[in-house]
């Protein structure tokens, strides 16, 4: 990855690589993501052949070094690639977040060689699609309360329970996505295992029809009954899941929260060419105080939220302290600032706002979903405010 900053340091695109990167995200999304993002939606249906251009493009390991595949890149080109792909089909953007962040990155930072070498060249190139199992039925945000079990015998575990909610669950009609990072418990701790499809045991549950918004990726529940899973297919030891969940969460709430960033711009590019080109009582909306309200406020409350992220992902990539604050943070103020946008831009366009014609109506429907998924609001709460408590001296300084 090439060092050289650009003539003014540019929060957004800190150096020319990241300037290109989201050009030629720009390009992509223009020409090939844009004219299927609104049938994919309607069909309920993962756009497979597309997902895989991204691999083609370099972008499945984008946060994996160039020795051993990936795009060598950092979490700010995370950041840029989450916000340009969610600007027109945050569906699709949330299989890659699923693949690219939950598998990939997880999985490359807590593998060991002979892992990388089976796996790793299958998910940067798009041929294996994979995912992440944590939420269970009956467990969310209370990771420590899950049932899913891992008991070894000899050079296998086996693995029994269920989990819901997972994105990349299937990736067509019936058909189990191919790899998954599932956790479940080993004695009273929580360890991490790699599991492919086609392992005794794993099989696919129902797809998750109906979704509210972000229907373009799929959504499933994944059951094992008695999943033989190689002792060589954990990830580390017995037990350190929890600081694997840990090194994973703030880049995977970062690009969440980029996400946001996506669907806010392009409903706000949407309120101002509709109340450029409608008029009322002989003038353009635009004029009206009520509209400007809607239109000035999302700005400023964009503008606001992504030099938050932006400046959370570039202090994260520096190993500056308090990282982990500032992911809760960024998540929890991005993810309200794009649903609030998202209505806003369905009040301006009235009654066009809210109708599957424009695009406004999508978005309204898929950014609800990142309030809830990658931690709740509420987790979010909590997180900070029992942080602060310990370390609110050093956060301000």
């Amino acid at each position: 990855m090439t060092e050289t900053a650009l003539s003014e340091f540019d929060l957004y695109n800190p150096t020319e690589d990241h300037e290109m990167l989201r050009r030629m995200l720009r390009d992509f999304v223009q020409n090939e993501v844009e004219p299927q993002a609104a049938e994919c939606d309607r069909e309920e249906r993962f756009n497979l052949p597309l997902f895989r251009r991204l691999g083609e493009l370099g972008l499945l390991g984008i946060t994996v070094a160039e020795e051993d595949g990936g795009a060598g890149m950092d979490s700010v080109a995370a950041v840029i690639a989450h916000e340009e792909l969610s600007a027109s089909d945050p569906g699709l953007c949330l299989a890659y977040l699923a693949h690219s962040m939950l598998f990939v990155n997880n999985f490359y930072q807590n593998s060991n060689p002979e892992q990388r070498g089976r796996i790793l060249d299958k998910v940067i190139s798009g041929e294996w699609v994979g995912g992440m199992c944590m939420s269970e039925p009956a467990v969310g945000t209370d990771v420590l309360g899950m049932a899913t079990r891992a008991e070894r015998e000899g050079d296998l575990y086996k693995i029994t329970g269920q989990k819901m909610w997972i994105t990349n669950g299937m990736v067509g009609e019936g058909t189990l996505g191919d790899v998954f990072l599932v956790y479940a418990k080993t004695g009273g701790r929580i360890s991490s295992f790699v599991v492919e499809k086609g392992m005794k045991g794993f099989e696919k549950g129902q797809k998750i029809r109906d979704k509210c918004g972000m229907r373009a990726s799929t959504t499933a529940e994944l059951v094992f009954e008695a999943c033989e899973v190689p002792v060589a297919n954990r990830l580390g030891q017995e037990g350190d899941s929890m600081l694997h969940m840990m090194k994973n969460l703030e880049i995977e709430r970062i690009t969440l929260a980029a996400m946001s960033l996506g669907i806010a711009m392009r409903c706000i590019r949407a309120m101002c060419k509709y109340a450029n080109e409608r008029e009322a009582f002989g003038k353009p909306i635009r004029e009206f105080g009520q509209i400007q309200r809607y239109i000035a406020r999302s700005y400023a409350s964009w503008k606001a939220a992504r030099a938050y992220v932006y400046d959370t992902a570039r202090r994260l990539d520096a190993g500056q302290p308090n990282s982990r604050i500032d992911s809760d943070g960024v998540k929890l103020v991005a993810t309200s600032m794009a649903k609030e946008v998202a209505d806003n831009a369905m009040q301006v366009l009235g009654g066009y706002g809210y109708v599957g014609e424009y695009v406004v109506e999508r978005l309204w429907r898929d950014a609800k979903l990142l309030e809830i998924g990658g931690g709740t609001l509420e987790a979010h709460e909590k997180n900070i405010t029992k942080d602060l408590s310990k370390t609110f001296e050093s956060v301000v300084l």
